[in-house]
């Protein structure tokens, strides 16, 4: 077995002190490929005193020379975009198109961050009173750190690193312990960039390394992406401990289909957005609503779609989907469909739940599945799969398919599909979800407009990305400032 891989900590590679370590294995084939460490406490405590110590000079730094940093990385991911890609394939299971835009996605919030010189400029307004002016700065906060998911591990940690950076903090990475190869990858980018020591960290580990971040004295803020209840525990710990946080959580996200469609359009774009990375998007759709005379033509049509689409290793250039992140992941899902089924609460319309590739018995595959005439109230319709599973239902007109989007407690996209300017104007108006999309099957924002999340999706008040995450990773000093005529003559 390989050694573990490494932690960067304070400008260099460093081996975990701990013996206990977790297997990292390839998707599609279940290999083994990389053990992680599970860094105990005192690593993270290293990682977090090597960064305040960074941190007194870093917030120094002109932040036009900060971001100097920025633009050599952006450089050097464009450059290794390719190794990056096939390194995520490996680890995540997606296909080699899918990883390649998942890092452009990433590059677009380096590219971005490079704008902080004008994007953390503050307010000033000159003689509030007669001699006094007042006026408002953003100072960096210090030391922060962010927890992310695996099912983007290239992109998710560029959603916060670097901003963090750019407004004058430090910043440690604890990736999921499920997919950090690419986090190797990525500080080894790092290094190249010569980014100072201690101002960008990487500590690997689980439960207990997170724990160790959150209760942390040093680390001022926290950024986390992934499932609604560990989302509202990180929020919850961070915040008794004094923290700023921003929390994503799960989703289950709902389309609306109007009879007015383009149709053709409309089921190739469902599908995409359902199956592809295999479901594992948090923007992914899950449910299907139809709207009146839209429900058999589009309910055939994504059938034939989800059968045919091709299941494989991502690497293979046919390959449209690739497996699930793990066998307990893969078990899961078939888990919940299986007892939906027994329960009533769906009929099975395409059954990908044990079908598998050749070549690749052993892989965590789940194809494609449909669920037709899914009980809105049901644990199918409401639970997040986070599998290449749709959930079809029906409305009989879009006001009451708005309340079928309403009717869930988390709200991270909402997504209509019409011809009619009218109907998506109160479709965008009146869901409660953070991201909205019209004849768009993933409301990905860009870089620069925050990543919203609404209601249990996201814990916190400013999200990734865009303004927000300057406003997020800055705190404001406003001074009120008089200089009398008679004290300036006295020197």
């Amino acid at each position: 077995m390989s050694t573990p891989l490494l932690n960067f900590i304070n400008g260099a590679w460093a081996q975990s002190s701990t013996s206990n370590v977790l297997n990292v294995n390839n998707p599609a084939t279940a290999q083994v490929i990389a053990q992680v460490p599970i860094s105990p406490a005192n690593e993270v405590h290293a990682a977090a005193q090597a960064a305040q110590t960074a941190f007194k000079e870093w917030r120094r730094v002109p932040v036009t020379d900060r971001i100097q940093y920025l633009f050599r990385l952006k450089q050097l991911l464009e450059d290794n975009i390719d190794d990056i890609a096939k390194t995520i394939t490996n680890e995540c299971g997606k296909t080699y198109a899918e990883s390649v835009a998942e890092m452009r996605r990433g590059i677009e919030n380096v590219e971005n961050s490079c704008g902080s010189p004008t994007q953390m400029q503050g307010l000033f307004s000159e003689d509030i009173a007669r001699g006094i002016d007042e006026f408002m700065i953003r100072q960096p906060l210090g030391v922060v750190a962010a927890i992310t998911p695996f099912n983007f591990p290239g992109m998710i940690p560029l959603w916060f690193l670097p901003y963090a950076v750019a407004t004058g903090n430090c910043f440690i990475l604890k990736p999921s312990e499920k997919v950090p190869l690419t986090s190797q990858k990525l500080f080894q980018l790092i290094e190249k960039a010569g980014f100072p020591k201690g101002v960008l960290q990487v500590v690997n580990g689980s439960k207990e390394t997170v724990d160790a971040i959150l209760d942390h004295p040093l680390i001022r803020a926290i950024s986390f992406v992934g499932s609604t209840p560990v989302a509202r525990y990180v929020y919850s710990r961070a915040t008794a401990n004094g923290k700023r946080a921003q929390c994503q959580g799960g989703a289950k996200n709902p389309v609306v289909i109007m009879p007015d469609c383009d149709l053709e359009m409309t089921t190739k774009i469902i599908a995409d957005s359902a199956f592809g990375c295999a479901g594992q998007r948090c923007l992914a759709a899950s449910v299907a609503i139809t709207v009146g005379d839209a429900k058999n033509s589009f309910t055939e049509h994504i059938a034939d779609i989800a059968a045919s689409r091709k299941v494989g290793y991502g690497l293979d250039s046919a390959t449209e989907m690739g497996p699930v992140i793990s066998a307990d992941s893969k078990n899961r899902i078939k888990h919940i469909v299986n007892g939906g089924l027994a329960n009533g609460a769906a009929h099975m319309l395409v059954n990908g739940l044990d079908r598998t590739v050749g070549g690749y018995e052993d892989g965590f595959f789940v194809f494609p599945t449909v669920l037709d005439q899914v009980n809105p109230k049901s644990e199918l319709a409401t639970t997040e799969i986070f599998g290449p599973v749709l959930s079809l239902m029906h409305a009989n007109t879009v006001e009451e398919a708005i309340a079928m989007v309403n009717d869930r407690t988390v709200g991270n996209m909402a997504c209509l599909f019409t011809s009619s300017g009218t109907a998506a104007r109160q479709f965008r108006n009146e869901v409660t979800s953070g991201n909205v999309g019209i004849n768009v099957g993933i409301a990905a924002p860009m870089a620069f407009f925050p990543f919203s999340g609404w209601r249990d999706s996201f814990f916190g008040d400013l999200h990734a990305q865009g303004h927000h995450a300057i406003e997020f990773y800055t705190e404001t000093k406003v001074v009120v400032e008089r200089w009398p005529k008679e004290w300036s003559r006295k020197f």
